[in-house]
C-alpha cells in the first residue's frame, strides 16, 4: 500500500510539473521538480534503472572549476544545479591564530529546479574539505587556521581549488553504487567491470568456445615470451579496469618466460604476493606459477602468451637476462613510478573529468590518510623530478609554483630508468619486463635512449617483437576457438583483444609525450 501511495503521489506530483512546467524569476525559467531531483521518492524497482542510466562510475570524479582567490579576481561557474555561481576567498585573523584563518564566499543561484542540490569539494595542498547548497544564496565556508606559513602563502597566491560533483549527491551515490563492485569478488564484480571496460573502452568481452584452458606444451614456451594478464573481478580486478581505462591497455598485468641453463621454464613476474601480504619481484617456476592462476587465482585472469619473433629470441641473452632477474627478485613492486608511465601530456591522458588539479586532490586525500603509502606511490618520484630530496606532498606543490611552473607539468617529466629510490630500482610488472629485454640485448643501441619505465602495458604489446606469422605458432594456440588470433590465449572464457598489438617499430625516447584518451585512445608517431 505505501508503494503504492508513493508511485501515485509521485505520478500527482509529475504531472503538475508537466502541467505548470515552469516559474519566471528573474527572466531565467526554473522548473518546479527535475526527473532527476526527483527519483529518491520512486520506490526502487522504478527508479535504480533510470539512475543506472543515467550515471555512471565515472560520475563519481569531481570536476575542477576553479580557484577561489580574493574578492578583486571572483570566480565565476555554472553548476549543476545552480547555473549561476561565485566565489572568493577573504584571509583575516578572527580567530587569533598562529598563522591566520580565511572565509570562503560561495553564493549560488539560478536554480534548474526546486529540488536540486549541488556537492562540492574544497581543497589545498594541505586539507580537503566538503558542502552542499540547497537554497540560492550566499553561503560561507570558514577554515578555521591555516596549517603552516607555507599553507597561507599557498592560497595567498592561488587560492583554494573547488570541485563540483557534477551528477550531484543523487549521482555520486549512485556512482559509489557503480564503483564498489569493480572490487568485489563476485559475478556482480566481474558483470561490472566488464560492462565498465564495454562501455568506456568499447571492449568487445566475445565468449570463447570450451574449453577455456589451453592444453599447452611447455616445451614451445622459451626465453624472453611475453604473458599478458586481464583480471576481472576482486581488489586487483577493480584495479586493472581503472588503469586500463585511462592507459587504453587491454591487459592490466604482465610476466615473462625464462628458461634457466639446464632448460627449467621459469616466469618473473614483478606484483607477485609473498607471504607477507606484499607485493614483490619474483622468479617462479613455471609449474607453480600457473597452478596458482589455475587454481587460487580469484581474479578469473584471462592470459595471453605472446611468442618473441624468432629474430629477437636468437638475439636474447638468456645470461644476462637471468643476472637482471636475479638481482631484482625479491624487490618490491614498482609503485614509485606506477602512474608516472601513464601520465605523458598536460591534458592529452586525462579521461574526462580527470586533470592535474584533481590528481592533486586525490594524493592530498591520501597523503592525509595514509601518509607512508603517499610517500612510496608518489611523493620520492616527484621530488626526483624537483631535484629535491624529502618534500612532503604540499612542500611539492609550493615548490613547483615557487619555479614557476605548474603540477601538470611536473607530472609530464619522463621517468628515467636508472633512478635509484629508497628501496631500490623501481620497476613496474611491464617496467620488470622491458628491463629485462634491454639487458637482453632487445633495444640495441637505442636502449640508452629508451626509458622503459615510461611504458604502459599497452606500449609493451604494441611493440614489434613477437611471432608475426601465424603458422609458426605451437599448434596448440587457440586450437578450440573459432577466431585466428595473433598470440595464444591461454586461459579465458572471453577472447582477449590487444588492439596494435606487434605494430610499433622502436625510436629514441618513445613513449614520453603520448596522449592516452577514450575510447579511441589516438597515439601521434613518434611520441
Amino acid at each position: 500500500m505505501a508503494v503504492f501511495l508513493k508511485t501515485h503521489f509521485l505520478f500527482i506530483v509529475l504531472m503538475f510539473s508537466c502541467l505548470f512546467p515552469s516559474q519566471i524569476h528573474g527572466g531565467l525559467k526554473k522548473s518546479l521538480f527535475h526527473l532527476k531531483d526527483v527519483l529518491p521518492v520512486l520506490p526502487g524497482q522504478v527508479s535504480w534503472p533510470i539512475v543506472n542510466s543515467l550515471y555512471s562510475a565515472v560520475d563519481l570524479l569531481p570536476s575542477f572549476v576553479g580557484a577561489a582567490n580574493n574578492d578583486t579576481n571572483v570566480l565565476q561557474w555554472k553548476g549543476s544545479c545552480f547555473y549561476n555561481n561565485t566565489a572568493y576567498l577573504e584571509l583575516h585573523n578572527n580567530t587569533g591564530s598562529r598563522f591566520g584563518d580565511g572565509t570562503l564566499h560561495i553564493k549560488v543561484s539560478n536554480a534548474h529546479s526546486y529540488t536540486c542540490m549541488d556537492l562540492y569539494i574544497f581543497a589545498t595542498p594541505y586539507r580537503v574539505t566538503w558542502d552542499y547548497y540547497v537554497l540560492s544564496r550566499e553561503h560561507t565556508l570558514h577554515i578555521n587556521e591555516w596549517e603552516s606559513q607555507a599553507e597561507l602563502e599557498y592560497v595567498k597566491h592561488n587560492g583554494v581549488s573547488i570541485f563540483l560533483m557534477q551528477a550531484g549527491m543523487l549521482g555520486t551515490l549512485s556512482a559509489l553504487w557503480d564503483v564498489f563492485p569493480l572490487f568485489t569478488n563476485t559475478g556482480w564484480g566481474e558483470n561490472s567491470n566488464i560492462g565498465f571496460l564495454k562501455k568506456h573502452m568499447g571492449a568487445s568481452f566475445d565468449q570463447r568456445p570450451q574449453p577455456w584452458v589451453s592444453n599447452l606444451t611447455t616445451e614451445d614456451i622459451h626465453s624472453g615470451d611475453f604473458l599478458a594478464i586481464s583480471k576481472i573481478r576482486g581488489r586487483w580486478g577493480g584495479f586493472e579496469t581503472l588503469e586500463k581505462w585511462v592507459s587504453g591497455a587491454y591487459a592490466g598485468h604482465s610476466a615473462v618466460c625464462l628458461r634457466d641453463a639446464k632448460g627449467k621454464l621459469w616466469v618473473g613476474e614483478s606484483g607477485h604476493e609473498n607471504d607477507k601480504g606484499e607485493d614483490i619481484i619474483a622468479i617462479l617456476p613455471w609449474e607453480e606459477w600457473w597452478e596458482f592462476e589455475l587454481t587460487k587465482d580469484d581474479s578469473n585472469p584471462h592470459i595471453a602468451l605472446l611468442p618473441l619473433h624468432p629474430d629477437l629470441r636468437a638475439k636474447f641473452n638468456e645470461t644476462a637476462a637471468w643476472e637482471y632477474a636475479q638481482s631484482m627478485a625479491g624487490k618490491p613492486y614498482g609503485y614509485h613510478n606506477l602512474i608516472f608511465s601513464w601520465i605523458d601530456t598536460i591534458d592529452g591522458n586525462y579521461p574526462s573529468p580527470l586533470d592535474a588539479h584533481l590528481v592533486a586532490s586525490v594524493m592530498t586525500v591520501w597523503n592525509h590518510l595514509q601518509p607512508a603509502y603517499a610517500a612510496n606511490m608518489w611523493n620520492e618520484a616527484l621530488n626526483k623530478r624537483l631535484g629535491t630530496q624529502g618534500l612532503g606532498l604540499p612542500d611539492v606543490l609550493v615548490e613547483v609554483e615557487k619555479r614557476g611552473s605548474s603540477f601538470a607539468k611536473l607530472l609530464t617529466i619522463p621517468e628515467e630508468d636508472d633512478w635509484v629510490y629508497s628501496d631500490g630500482k623501481s620497476t613496474s610488472c611491464v617496467a620488470f619486463i622491458l628491463e629485462m629485454y634491454k639487458e637482453a640485448g632487445l633495444f640495441g643501441p637505442l636502449a640508452s635512449s629508451i626509458q622503459v619505465t615510461e611504458f604502459t602495458i599497452k606500449d609493451a604489446y604494441s611493440l614489434k617483437f613477437f611471432e608475426n606469422n601465424t603458422n609458426r605458432l605451437p599448434k596448440w594456440c587457440n586450437a578450440d576457438d573459432t577466431v585466428e588470433l595473433p598470440f595464444c590465449q591461454i586461459k579465458g572464457k572471453y577472447r582477449m583483444e590487444l588492439p596494435g598489438y606487434n605494430t610499433m617499430d622502436i625510436y629514441a625516447h618513445m613513449n614520453e609525450k603520448c596522449p592516452s584518451m577514450p575510447p579511441k585512445y589516438y597515439r601521434p608517431q613518434s611520441c
